[in-house]
């Protein structure tokens, strides 16, 4: 069951791309894929039924909502130049980690950190708040938060400190 929630979420995030960025359409398909990434792990959890395969499709899930994120929001908002080469940066440490961990253990290895799930969680939020919370300042603290979260991440796929999924 949580994976079939999980793979609504690839689904949702999918649809997306057939609505305008902030249509009543786009931001309540957008919000649905939220809510399955809120409650597929509680569902595993609660049905006994957590997996290697849920962990990998999870994050697999989350990136593609991320990426068809970026597709449809970059283009509708004024997105200032510094932001985009945070982004870009933070992208960059993403890939290292992934490419190190794949190197290091030969699996794709994705910490699900607390940063990691806070940075998820403003992430989700970032694109609701935009008509009250000016985007330089909310898309700051977004970025703040992915910048920590993945040095973090890159730390405990580098020591091995964290048991990785």
């Amino acid at each position: 069951m949580a994976n079939i929630i999980t793979g609504l979420r690839i689904v949702l995030s999918v649809a997306l791309l057939f609505f305008p960025a902030f249509s009543p359409a786009f931001l309540a398909l957008y919000i649905a894929a939220g809510i399955t990434d809120m409650i597929d792990g509680a569902v595993a959890r609660k049905t006994g039924t957590v997996s290697a395969f849920g962990a990998k499709l999870d994050t697999a899930a989350d990136f593609v909502l991320v990426v068809v994120c970026l597709i449809k929001l970059i283009p509708a908002i004024q997105v200032p130049a510094w932001l985009f080469v945070w982004i870009i940066g933070i992208a960059v440490i993403k890939a290292i980690n992934l490419i190190s961990g794949y190197v290091m253990r030969k699996e794709m290895v994705a910490p699900h950190t607390v940063m990691n799930k806070v940075t998820g969680g403003l992430l989700f939020l970032f694109p609701l708040t935009l008509a009250v919370i000016d985007l330089r300042y909310s898309a700051a603290v977004v970025c703040v938060a992915a910048t920590i979260a993945a040095v973090q991440e890159g730390h405990l796929i580098r020591t091995g400190t964290e048991k990785t999924t």
